[in-house]
């Protein structure tokens, strides 16, 4: 009875099969006193994750069809998600090259301001099986940042402060990891310590800081080298979150649409707009994106689909 006790306990905590997270965070008692919030404007924006646009499976007509069906949401701006193309990681640079290129052609379709998030699809030739040296110029994250920027960076819009996170840890044995790396943290900290007290804040990131998912996910069968599904050391993360008014953490990667609430704050992974990578839907989310409205210190999201077909459906 103890031993089935312990292994039901750990598929609880995400620990079945999986990576555990480095440390628990510290603020596991009640939820912390935050100064009451600044007031600011209402406004709305898009949460758009998880395009992972290619040639194959009508994928660049399934992100036109979206971009397009965005476009006619009245909105301030876009916050991408991640994984912007399918994939990077595991194909030379040629490829990887003319997947970028059409991201971009078909990114105008929004006709908005977009801010990105960097996805783990989008680090170049990361895996072996993709010919790419670790010595070409773009290996890695130097793909992303070619064509957007910062990996981590923040913004004011209408009194509300934004932060856009890199959860991609790379890791000795070309692979990848959900992590947020100590300068990065170092970074955070004392960009969150620059803002107002109370002004409200709102995360992206593309690895889920928090999320249930490893409880309704089937445990894999051999357990990975390296904990992807979630950022490992997400305590550290969610310690400075106590510290100010986070209104809302927005994530991708899973694929599902969820929201999981921790410390007063709603961490919601937005779905992906190739809902199952093109081949239907995932864990029963359709393709769709997330519109977020904000106002009085909340925000209030809807997931809005946008009738792609899939030529090949299944669910997983």
């Amino acid at each position: 009875m103890m031993d089935l006790d312990r292994r039901q306990l750990m598929k609880l905590a995400g620990m079945t099969g999986l990576a555990s997270l480095s440390r628990p965070p510290r603020s596991l008692g009640a939820v912390p006193d935050r100064p009451p919030l600044l007031p600011h404007e209402p406004f709305t924006f898009l949460f758009i994750t998880d395009a992972h646009i290619q040639p194959e499976l009508a994928a660049a007509r399934g992100c036109h069809d979206c971009f397009r069906h965005a476009h006619m949401i009245p909105a301030d701006f876009v916050m991408q998600g991640g994984d912007h193309v399918f994939d990077a990681l595991g194909v030379g640079r040629p490829r990887a090259m003319d997947l970028m290129k059409l991201y971009l052609k078909t990114e105008l379709d929004l006709g908005l301001p977009v801010h990105h998030t960097i996805g783990n699809h989008d680090c170049l030739g990361i895996y072996t099986k993709s010919g790419v040296s670790p010595k070409d110029v773009l290996y890695g994250k130097k793909y992303f940042q070619d064509c957007f920027g910062s990996l981590h960076y923040s913004f004011d819009h209408k009194g509300v402060h934004f932060v856009v996170l890199d959860s991609i840890g790379i890791t000795g044995d070309r692979a990848y990891e959900g992590r947020i790396d100590a300068e990065q943290i170092d970074w955070l900290r004392h960009d969150l310590a620059t803002i107002p007290a109370g002004m409200p804040v709102v995360v992206s990131v593309h690895i889920p800081l928090v999320t249930a998912l490893d409880v309704y996910l089937p445990a894999p069968e051999i357990p990975p080298r390296h904990q992807s599904l979630r950022v490992v050391n997400s305590g550290e993360i969610l310690d400075l979150f106590d510290t100010v008014n986070v209104i809302a953490v927005l994530q991708g990667h899973t694929h599902v649409l969820e929201r999981v609430d921790w410390h007063g704050v709603p961490y919601i992974t937005g779905g992906a707009v190739s809902g199952n990578w093109w081949h239907g839907t995932r864990l029963g989310t359709r393709e769709g994106f997330l519109v977020v409205d904000v106002a009085n210190g909340r925000v209030s999201t809807r997931y809005e689909t946008y009738g792609f077909k899939s030529i090949d459906p299944h669910d997983t």
